[in-house]
């Protein structure tokens, strides 16, 4: 039997395959590479050693799912697959819901048919919008602050929703934070196409002498320096709470659990340490406040740790570390 990782050639999906893999599960992947490239899958094999079967389609396409697990021995799926850019989402709200909420709603529709009840989301720290206390618990309030939180917080919902429909569901749910670094080898990270979303490729961009300076997007939040306070996680250690929630599926539920640090670093002292790490200099300008961000944001990761026994592992420095082949 197969796990079903859908957008496993993606960033956070590709790292989460090698883990997987080398823990002797098999995996099926399926991507549609808007925002990954295909040749993710040739060094996730290359990686591990390991081959398997790959489908290249989107997951709105209920013939493409059918077809999926008519051919594959799926029993448990981690959906990875969606939009996930803040700003892109606060500009064209209406195709995030439509590509977030169809993929997965197509997902759980063929689960049911095949009677599969595992199901591990990807979700988001954006579902608790500006947190009220900090570090955040699981239990905390949620409201998204933008179109991209918003999908997360529904697909959760509808999660909880089909499970009371049907106490067979096993379900969890992982909101992570703000994943960065890549593999040892250089061949896994996050490069996205075009200009990218998130800081860290961004910086890496500005390093690589692809972009000229870091666009800093505000500097007049309440925090130690004026600029943005997040909870970085290196990748790997996320693909190892996503491993970790897979090998503690044992009681039916909707279980949930932030993966992060417990430790907030703001965007200035980020690049800081991305300086100091790989000897260089960043330039970067100040620039207006990006729509829909807050100003602080960092887990309580503890109930992870106790339930899943994971707790992240890699220091800034190391998350800051750059490898290129």
């Amino acid at each position: 039997m197969a796990i079903l990782v859908t957008g496993g050639a993606g960033y956070i999906g590709s790292h989460t395959c090698v883990q997987l893999l080398a823990e002797g599960h098999e995996i099926v992947v399926v991507d549609n590479l808007v925002n990954s490239k295909e040749t993710a899958v040739k060094y996730i094999k290359g990686i591990s050693g390991k081959d398997f079967n790959f489908y290249r389609g989107d997951l709105k396409n209920m013939d493409l799912v059918e077809e999926i697990f008519d051919k594959e021995k799926i029993d448990s799926v981690i959906h990875f697959a969606g939009y996930k850019a803040v700003g892109e989402s606060v500009e064209n709200p209406v195709m995030y819901y439509e590509n977030n909420l169809i993929t997965t709603i197509n997902i759980i529709n063929a689960m049911k048919k095949r009677n599969i009840r595992n199901f591990i989301f990807s979700s988001s720290a954006t579902v608790y919008g500006n947190p009220a206390t900090l570090p955040i618990r699981e239990d905390a309030h949620l409201i998204a602050a933008n179109p991209y939180g918003h999908t997360k917080l529904m697909i959760e919902q509808i999660l909880k929703d089909l499970y009371a429909s049907d106490h067979k569901w096993n379900i969890t749910i992982l909101r992570y934070f703000n994943p960065i670094g890549g593999h040892p080898t250089g061949l896994l990270a996050d490069n996205p196409k075009g200009i990218p979303n998130n800081l860290m490729p961004y910086i890496i961009q500005v390093y690589q002498g692809k972009l000229k300076q870091v666009h800093v997007f505000g500097d007049d939040y309440p925090t130690i320096d004026g600029t943005g306070v997040r909870d970085y996680i290196h990748v790997i250690d996320l693909a190892d709470g996503h491993a970790a929630a897979l090998s503690k599926m044992k009681e039916p539920g909707v279980h949930i659990f932030n993966l992060g640090t417990g430790t907030g670093y703001s965007v200035l002292q980020l690049i800081k340490a991305f300086e100091k790490t790989n000897k260089c200099k960043i330039p970067y300008i100040i620039a207006p406040r990006r729509a829909g961000d807050i100003a602080l944001c960092y887990a309580d990761p503890s109930k992870a740790e106790i339930e899943l026994g994971w707790k992240a592992k890699k220091t800034l420095e190391e998350m800051c570390k750059v490898v290129f082949i």
